[in-house]
């Protein structure tokens, strides 16, 4: 067996050679309680400059985040080859010159293609005829590889064709930091007009006329505050202030129902919500309220283009919601619960996640048992039926595509040996074509694997899923390696779907888990209340009480575990390795949400205030602060052994600053009691989501694996 304190990366990079932060003190005090942090430093106090400009970083900082960068490369030289090996595995899985199925709209089927070699998306259209008959002549809307040439970074956003075809509102970020630059490309031409307006939220939203676009944009610390409205053509310091959100808890967005009748303007935080509706064809009207915000109430529209709205809502204690019809004025003139009728009751344990409402049907996306279905409700008279599946576990998908007239719909399939695949499926007759499987160029037989879902028993008696892949071949006696995915925060499910990445572990012997812990909503709205603020503790024992059982019943052995997580759930990463390093054998957090007191304790970052109701107000409150404070990695860094670690961060990551895995990784090395390898790498160059292009994401994919392999003695 291997242990931490003799596996291959454990003496790999003894302390001596590593980078050590400068301990600068800094003493923080809130509810006469005095905490010190040497290395608050690390947060550059130009922080908002940086997200835009990044060579505006701080000298120290940048020579503090280049030597760890430096550090990682010398200890993971051995592995480049292999680094080489995983890239051209998974590049080897991937089709290169992929297209998806084109979705109609009037004369047009619109999609996304890729060319061979090339990094970024095409945005596509062809005529509707050629799409239906498998035709191949595609106009290219948007050339992503054109578009990102000559920059380090390169993100498409949200796009959306005008009304009558001839424009296109898209968007894209040049540095990783979701600021992004709108513009209207004239399709004729296929030219950009002269007008960019920046800093937005992503895409824009047409006006019926076309006329018009509302877009939401961005203040100084990152919050979509402001919904304006955009006359196509005009100077953009010419706007017009459509809404301001003015309470900085809450995110703003703007989008616009499957009939085209309503744009539509969502405040939201993680438990309540408020949306006011302006009719598209009267994009000058002012937006109406359709129910005043109430904390722990949330609800989201749809209507069936004839003057009925329907609500998806947890209103009146329904936990896992339920769909509900008003007469869309009578609700507009007197905003309200009033009039609320169920069309789809409240039923315990069955989550509806999702409505979308088409001229004759209303389809949910709804989960049950830890599983998803499809179920389609005919207008007309009630009748229901639920689209049906075989696999134990798997994944399920909607595209609500771009018309409302119709009875097709289409939806995507997958399990973790199942390739994607996608439907087009009608309502009425209940026909279901299959439009496209997922291509594996270098081949993939499902038969040689393993997909199971397993129930693990939580310290308290719950009992918490896990979706297990392997090799048919692997021995189950306790020498395979494992990768134990988890997340659990924000109500996120974690679908157990087709990744043609973790195939290259799974062909290495690697047992592949997912731990659907408490924090996400895998077995219902319950199961996320149980996993947040004063509950947050559950989600770190259920991770752990699934890696123990995946040892205990011959999966894998303790060593050999290496537990994987980002953003919140890297979060999660750092909480597990302070309460039970012995449970591991590696540890790797991507973007990790470590620093969670001090981060929850400063209400100028981007995502502070509309966090507090997901983890608590520590600034309000001494209850919120003093259980913040018993699980923030970073604050409870103990003098103890610690398993190989890699952390993973951007420098203009606005959601996890930079500065959150890079404090530490300073605290872990200054304080641990052993030698195990502990890298800290720092994208430079992109934000939350790694690098942008296909391919160099897999780079950072193939150095992860790597990590993994050679932690757990496989590389």
């Amino acid at each position: 067996m291997l242990k931490n304190s003799s596996s291959p990366a454990a003496d790999a990079a003894p302390r001596a050679s590593a980078p050590r932060a400068e301990k600068r003190d800094t003493v923080h005090e809130i509810h006469g309680i005095t905490r010190h942090d040497p290395y608050a430093w690390l947060r550059a106090g130009n922080w908002q400059e940086v997200m835009r400009a990044p060579d505006t970083l701080d000298a120290d900082i940048r020579a503090y985040l280049e030597a760890e960068n430096a550090h990682l490369d010398a200890g993971m030289a051995d592995t480049e080859a292999l680094q080489g090996t995983l890239f051209t595995e998974m590049k080897g899985r991937i089709k290169e010159d992929d297209s998806s199925v084109p979705s109609p709209d009037g004369p047009f089927a619109y999609g996304v293609s890729y060319v061979t070699g090339g990094q970024h998306p095409r945005l596509v259209r062809m005529a509707r005829e050629a799409a239906d008959k498998g035709g191949e002549a595609e106009e290219v809307l948007i050339d992503g590889d054109s578009e990102a040439s000559g920059k380090a970074y390169f993100r498409l956003a949200g796009a959306m064709h005008s009304p009558d075809h001839s424009q296109l509102a898209w968007a894209f970020d040049d540095k990783g930091s979701e600021f992004y630059t709108l513009l209207v490309r004239d399709l004729k031409s296929g030219r950009d007009l002269d007008q960019r307006i920046e800093d937005t939220g992503g895409g824009g939203v047409w006006s019926a006329c076309g006329r018009h676009i509302f877009y939401v944009r961005l203040d100084a610390n990152h919050r979509p505050s402001k919904l304006f409205r955009h006359e196509v053509g005009s100077d953009p310091a010419g706007d017009v202030l459509v809404y301001e959100e003015t309470d900085p808890g809450f995110f703003m967005g703007v989008g616009k129902t499957q009939s085209g009748r309503f744009i539509t303007v969502d405040i939201h935080d993680h438990e309540t919500s408020e949306v006011r509706l302006i009719p598209a064809g009267d994009p000058t009207a002012e937006p109406r309220l359709v129910a005043p915000r109430e904390t722990g109430t949330e609800y989201s529209i749809e209507d069936d283009g004839a003057g009925t709205l329907f609500i998806l809502t947890n209103a009146g204690g329904a936990e896992d919601f339920r769909i509900v019809t008003v007469d869309a004025e009578t609700a507009l003139a007197a905003p309200g619960r009033d009039g609320w009728r169920d069309v789809v009751a409240h039923r315990s344990g069955r989550l509806i996640l999702s409505h979308t409402v088409y001229a004759k049907h209303m389809v949910r996306l709804e989960r049950e048992d830890g599983l998803p279905r499809i179920v389609i409700h005919r207008l007309a008279d009630g009748l229901e039926h639920a689209i049906a599946f075989d696999e134990e576990a798997y994944s399920l998908g909607m595209s609500d595509g771009y018309e409302f007239n119709t009875n097709r719909i289409r939806f995507t399939y997958s399990s973790m040996t199942t390739p994607g695949q996608v439907f087009d499926y009608d309502m009425e007759t209940r026909a279901r074509t299959l439009r496209k499987t997922q291509d594996v160029p270098s081949g993939h037989d499902p038969a040689d694997y393993v997909t199971r879902r397993i129930h693990v028993p939580a310290e308290d008696g719950e009992s918490v899923p896990v979706s297990l892949l392997y090799r048919k071949d692997t021995p189950l006696d306790g020498s395979a390696p494992c990768l134990l995915y988890g997340y659990g925060s924000y109500g996120i499910a974690i679908p157990a779907s087709f990744n043609t990445n973790c195939l290259s572990l799974a062909d290495r012997g690697f047992v592949y888990a997912i731990a659907h812990v408490r924090g996400g909503k895998d077995k219902g709205f319950r199961w996320y209340a149980a996993g947040r603020r004063a509950e947050k503790a559950n989600t770190f024992t259920d991770f752990i009480a699934a890696a123990r059982h995946l040892a205990a019943e011959g999966f894998t052995s303790a060593d050999r575990i290496v537990a994987q997580g980002g953003s919140a759930g890297g979060m999660l990463m750092g909480a597990v390795a302070n309460m039970a390093p012995e449970a591991f054998g590696g540890i790797i957090a991507e973007v990790p949400f470590v620093d969670v007191l001090n981060t929850m304790l400063d209400d100028t970052l981007p995502l502070t205030p509309p966090e507090w109701p997901e983890w608590g107000n520590p600034i309000a409150s001494e209850a919120d602060y003093r259980t913040i404070a018993a699980y923030s990695p970073y604050d409870n860094v103990a003098a103890q052994a610690y398993p190989p670690l890699l952390a993973v961060g951007g420098l203009t990551d606005p959601r996890v600053t930079y500065w959150e895995p890079a404090k530490w990784v300073a605290r872990l090395r200054e304080l641990r009691s052993n030698d195990a390898a502990l890298y800290l790498k720092t994208n430079m160059e992109a934000g939350h989501g790694g690098a942008s292009g296909r391919f160099d994401r897999l780079k950072e994919v193939a150095l992860v694996y790597a990590f993994a392999l050679k932690v757990t003695g496989r590389a």
